[in-house]
């Protein structure tokens, strides 16, 4: 499997937040500065963005930005996002409104996507590190490359869970890192883009089957598996009124 492209997706509330806006907590009402314009927040973030853009270019794939639009998105703030995501190196970035207007709000979106993947090269596609590198070696890339970490520390749990791995050989299987999604970093409060931090890794735990390691690094909760009938199976379409159903 080699993708044509990454589609990352951002938001001017998201970019605001990592330019130092105020915290946002459930079932409270948003600040004013995500609710107004305020062009300088957006600019701010916007470090996270280009971040980003860079991290997927890595694997030699072309990006497009998908700007998620929300009802007090100002137009200059978009068009701020648009003109620094496309300096960062970015395939094209566009705004996307399909919240409110269903598919035509996407058509720009979808428009841009086909064109980049119809020049992309598969070929151009790589992994981030050799496979068969140690795992920990496997793991200090990804921090240094992607999270912008100055390095990797152990807990004695990931220290002897490795060695175990490796001596049963599963050393050679690829990393999956569980980290918080809030930040570049270990620490959930540090937005933007930081640099030069410290990843600590607790543990490092196994999916054999499915192929894969992977580190636990900072305070953070894994998603428990699927129950034995997912409650997918009951969500489906009603033909006659076009209204989602089994949702609730």
């Amino acid at each position: 499997l080699k993708p044509n492209l990454a589609v990352v997706v951002a938001t001017v509330r998201a970019l605001k937040m990592h330019g130092g806006g105020p915290a946002v907590s459930a079932g409270k009402a948003l600040a004013e500065e995500y609710r107004s314009k305020n062009v300088e927040l957006v600019e701010k973030g916007m470090s996270n963005l280009i971040r980003h853009i860079k991290n997927a270019r890595k694997f030699g794939v072309k990006v497009v930005v998908a700007v998620n639009k929300f009802e007090t998105d100002d137009e200059e703030e978009i068009e701020v996002i648009k003109r620094m995501s496309l300096e960062a190196g970015a395939e094209d970035a566009v705004m996307s409104d399909h919240w409110a207007k269903g598919g035509d709000g996407a058509k720009d979106l979808a428009e841009a996507v086909v064109k980049a993947c119809s020049t992309s090269k598969p070929e151009n596609f790589k992994f981030l590190y050799d496979v068969e590198l140690p795992v920990k070696e496997k793991i200090e890339i990804i921090c240094k490359e992607i999270y912008g970490a100055e390095g990797v520390d152990y807990e004695e749990k990931a220290e002897e869970q490795i060695a175990e791995y490796e001596k049963n050989g599963f050393g050679n299987l690829p990393i999956c890192m569980a980290k918080t999604q809030y930040s570049f970093s270990t620490d959930p409060s540090l937005k933007g883009a930081p640099s030069n931090h410290r990843v600590t890794v607790r543990e490092v735990r196994s999916c054999v089957g499915a192929g894969f390691l992977y580190p636990i690094a900072g305070d953070i909760m894994t998603i428990p598996g699927l129950p034995t009938r997912p409650g997918f199976y009951d969500v489906d379409v009603d033909v006659e009124t076009g209204e989602v159903v089994g949702l609730f």
